[in-house]
């Protein structure tokens, strides 16, 4: 019989060493599904047709896909191209060179939450791109870097923030990690910015996403007519990084590793 987790005194779910097992079950379907796509993805391609390799992996797997028919959304996956900052709808639009993408992807294994996402490429990036997606992969490592027990929610945001800025990126302020684990969206919000020091309390047992969203131009983000697709205001690119991770007596632990060693930029491996 399933147990209610316990909370930290900031009302975060806390959970058992047990429960490490199952997120790591639905952490690698999802970091499966992101290795697999990276090869279908160049100009010409639909954001559709990738989509559906994403469904059609996640139902071989004997996973659930997690977002379709999440608040009436159809779609195994999120895939936002350019400056698109995220939850962006796949359709028709094919990939012309030098498109960057992201796309994001939620699984549910036995019960258990995974989600994770990454930038992709089609063809060759712009100099410029290439500058964003590395600040941004390099950006989300730091953060869970200040993951540990005794820290503080504040720890991640600071980290992230100080390398971004320091690049010439901006932090997007609207949109910030959560806790996850057997549901989709938990306590407490992972703010991408912030200072050293501040927010909640971290606790070993928890269980929660970092994906910070990095734009080239300022930070303003606006949502489009169809609900779900957040844009930079400026139109600049916008870039993002996603891990699901867990608190250790230790440290921290990614639920979302890529099998294949595919998470990083192509050539940063």
């Amino acid at each position: 019989m399933k147990t209610e987790a316990a909370r930290s005194p900031d009302g975060v779910r806390i959970y058992a060493p047990e429960d490490f097992e199952g997120m790591r079950r639905a952490g690698r379907v999802v970091a499966e599904v992101l290795d697999m796509i990276e090869d279908h993805v160049r100009p010409g391609a639909t954001t559709a047709a990738l989509d559906k390799l994403c469904q059609d992996f996640v139902e071989a797997s004997g996973a659930t896909s997690a977002t379709i028919g999440y608040r009436g959304y159809q779609h195994a996956s999120c895939i936002s191209i350019n400056h698109v900052v995220c939850h962006g709808i796949p359709g028709e639009r094919a990939l012309k060179d030098g498109d960057i993408l992201n796309i994001d992807v939620t699984v549910i294994v036995d019960g258990w939450y995974g989600d994770s996402s990454r930038m992709y490429v089609a063809g060759e990036p712009s100099v410029k791109a290439k500058r964003l997606i590395e600040t941004t992969y390099h950006g989300l490592m730091l953060g869970i870097e200040a993951v540990k027990p005794g820290g503080h929610f504040g720890d991640i945001g600071a980290a992230i923030q100080h390398y971004a800025e320091g690049r010439r990126c901006s932090v997007v302020r609207e949109f910030c990690g959560h806790g996850l684990g057997r549901v989709f969206h938990d306590s407490p919000n992972v703010l991408h910015y912030g200072r050293q020091g501040g927010r909640e309390a971290i606790h070993s047992g928890m269980f929660f996403t970092i994906e910070p969203m990095l734009n080239l131009g300022r930070p303003e983000t606006k949502i489009l007519a169809d609900g779900w697709t957040a844009v930079t205001r400026d139109m600049s690119l916008s870039a993002q990084y996603e891990h699901s991770v867990g608190v250790t007596d230790q440290g921290v632990e990614i639920f979302t590793l890529s099998p294949a060693g595919r998470f990083a930029p192509p050539w940063l491996r």
